[in-house]
Order: C-alpha cells, then sequence, then structure tokens
C-alpha cells in the first residue's frame, strides 16, 4: 500500500503500544487494590485470549465485528465526521441480513450469502447517511444524530422482530432462522466448534479495500482533505457536502455487514436485543488504530482478546470480567490524551511558523 514505509508502521505500532502499556500499568494498580496479582491476571487474561485453538478462535470472532464497525468509524472520522451511530447501523443490518436470509431461502447458497450481504449493507448504508445528508446539507452535528439513530434502530427492530411475519413461533424474541444456504461456513480448521467464521474474511477484505481506497484513489485523497482543512478542500474545489455524506453511508454500509456477520455466521437469527456494545467498541478501536484501516486489525485483536479472556479471569481469579472494560475505558482516555497532546504540537508549530 503505498505510503506504508517501515518507518511509518514502526511508528504507528509505537503510538498503538503506548497507550496499551499504560492501560495496562493503571489496571495493574487497579487489580493489586483489590487484592489480587496483577500478574496472575493478566497471565489468565493471556491464557484465555490465545492458549489453545478454541481460544483463538473465540478472539478472532470477537475479534470479527470489531474489524468492521473499527474500519466503520476510522473512514468516517478520516473525513472529519464522528459516526457515533455504527451501533445502530450494525443493528439494522443485523435485521436486513436476517430479513434476506429466510424471506429469500430457495436461492443457490454463493447467490444467497451474496444477496444478505448486500441487503445489510444496503441498510446500513440507509441508517449512515441519513445523519450524513443532515450533516452535510443543513449543518445538524452528526453526533447528535447518530446516537439518537442507534435508540431509533434498536426499537425498530425490537417492534419489527415480534410482528408475525418476521417472528419465530416460541417465547423467544428472534426472527425466524435463516435458511441453510445463508448460513456463512465456520471456520473449523481453527477449532470443531468454532463460531468463528468466513466473516472474518470479509472483515480483512473490508480492511484492506478500507486502506486501498483511502491512499490509492481520488476519492480517498478527498475524504483526507476535508478531514484534515474542510475550508482549504472546499477552496480547492472538493465539494465537501458530497464527501460528508458519502462517507457516512459508505461508513454506514460496513458497519451494516458487522450485522450480516453475526446473523449469518454466529446465531442464525437476528435476537431481541441485539448483542450490543460492537457499534461502541468500534470507536475505541478506531482511535487505537489511528483511523488507519489496516490497522485496525491488529487492534480488534486486541479488544477481541480482552474480551475471549474475561471468562479464564472470571473463573479462576478473584478479579471481576467487567476489569477488561475498565482496560478498554482506560485505553481510550490514554489515546484521547495522545490525541490532545499531539494536536496542541502540531497548533504550537504552525504558530512558531507563522
Amino acid at each position: 500500500m503505498r505510503g506504508w514505509t517501515p518507518r511509518r508502521a514502526a511508528r504507528l505500532l509505537g503510538e498503538m503500544l503506548l497507550p496499551l502499556a499504560l492501560a495496562i500499568a493503571v489496571g495493574a494498580i487497579i487489580i493489586g487494590a483489590i487484592g489480587e496479582n496483577p500478574l496472575q491476571v493478566f497471565w489468565l487474561m493471556l491464557r484465555g485470549s490465545f492458549g489453545s485453538p478454541r481460544r483463538l478462535a473465540s478472539t478472532l470472532q470477537e475479534a470479527s465485528p470489531m474489524i468492521f464497525t473499527g474500519v466503520s468509524v476510522a473512514l468516517a472520522f478520516r473525513a472529519g465526521v464522528f459516526n457515533i451511530g455504527a451501533e445502530g447501523q450494525l443493528i439494522v443490518g443485523g435485521f436486513a441480513a436476517a430479513w434476506a436470509g429466510f424471506a429469500l431461502a430457495g436461492l443457490p447458497g454463493p447467490l444467497h450469502v451474496a444477496l444478505c450481504i448486500a441487503a445489510a449493507a444496503a441498510a446500513g448504508l440507509a441508517w449512515g447517511i441519513i445523519p450524513g445528508i443532515l450533516k452535510a446539507r443543513w449543518g445538524v452535528h452528526e453526533v447528535i444524530n447518530t446516537i439518537m439513530l442507534n435508540y431509533v434502530a434498536l426499537s425498530l427492530t425490537n417492534y419489527l422482530v415480534c410482528a408475525p411475519y418476521f417472528k419465530e413461533p416460541g417465547q423467544i424474541p428472534q426472527t425466524k432462522e435463516i435458511a441453510p444456504t445463508a448460513v456463512l461456513p465456520r471456520l473449523e480448521f481453527l477449532y470443531a466448534h468454532a463460531k468463528v467464521n468466513a466473516g472474518l474474511w470479509l472483515a480483512l477484505a473490508v480492511a484492506v479495500a478500507g486502506a486501498f481506497l483511502l491512499a490509492r484513489t481520488r476519492y480517498g485523497f478527498e475524504v483526507k482533505a476535508v478531514g484534515y482543512n474542510p475550508e482549504a478542500s472546499e477552496a480547492a474545489g472538493i465539494a465537501r457536502t458530497r464527501i460528508i455524506w458519502m462517507t457516512m453511508g459508505l461508513s454506514g454500509a460496513v458497519a451494516g455487514l458487522a450485522g450480516a456477520e453475526q446473523v449469518l455466521g454466529v446465531f442464525h437469527h437476528f435476537l431481541s436485543p441485539f448483542p450490543f456494545g460492537y457499534g461502541f467498541v468500534g470507536i475505541a478501536v478506531a482511535l487505537l488504530a489511528r483511523n488507519q484501516p489496516l490497522a485496525v486489525i491488529p487492534a480488534a485483536i486486541v479488544f477481541g482478546a480482552l474480551a475471549s479472556g474475561a471468562q479464564e479471569v472470571d473463573v479462576h481469579s478473584g478479579t471481576p470480567r467487567e476489569i477488561t472494560v475498565v482496560l478498554q475505558g482506560i485505553f481510550v482516555l490514554f489515546i484521547a490524551c495522545e490525541f490532545v497532546l499531539a494536536r496542541r504540537r502540531r497548533v504550537s508549530k504552525a504558530e512558531a511558523g507563522a
């Protein structure tokens, strides 16, 4: 990928490892304060994440939707737009994939899977483009819109899943089961009963495609120009409003794919309430990756390891599994501090040069 030199990759790796190391240090203090051995807890977390093929498969399964949502948020951030709505876009994408999964039963397998994925991407795109247009056309702040649309998506799908057309008979509020032709194959070479599925390959492809889009296309150049300096980019002839709504739509489509991966590869239904949190964790993943789509992959694996290792910590130590949520929050805190300091350094340099 053009622009990815060893020096740049090493610098980005260092920028990712610094908040990770600081978060581990603070986490160790917290664990010690509750009377547990930090080294033992971190060893249990590492063993629970990578200690066997089953645990590795669990980590990759947790990381798969985070790659989608991390790339989704990173694309929007690169355009200077804060997409806090990946959670809602994931939810509507998952619901659309479930609908296509049972409504289009009878189609050949590869075609059926492709249509389910396309339905999820289209639903996520529609959910993302709404705040994009509001931002581009009327200047309505996207953070407020996307947060509100998260709850609209959650409430709407909770209502629809109980409608007779969608609901599976029984007490559990979930859609009808998707047809076998819509199921993403599981990666059983990792572990015989793994839930990690072919959606992982799609997530990796999306991360590579996102990096290519930003580095090698005119659209990617315009996205970065708008994100870096909106006024200068507009003066140079770049249609800033078009870039904003297009990028928000693309961001929503990628987040919708995370919902498709969960429905087609893990649950085979849309559940109510849908597993919550991957969209919000995607924000932290994108920040840790410095909004670089390729760097989202290792960042998502880090957060996937935290989620996967939490059970091992909970079972074999006196530390509650919620310590992983604390570590995630500390990650975000240190990453945000680094961003603020880096921005102040750039401003100081600019003022000194002037």
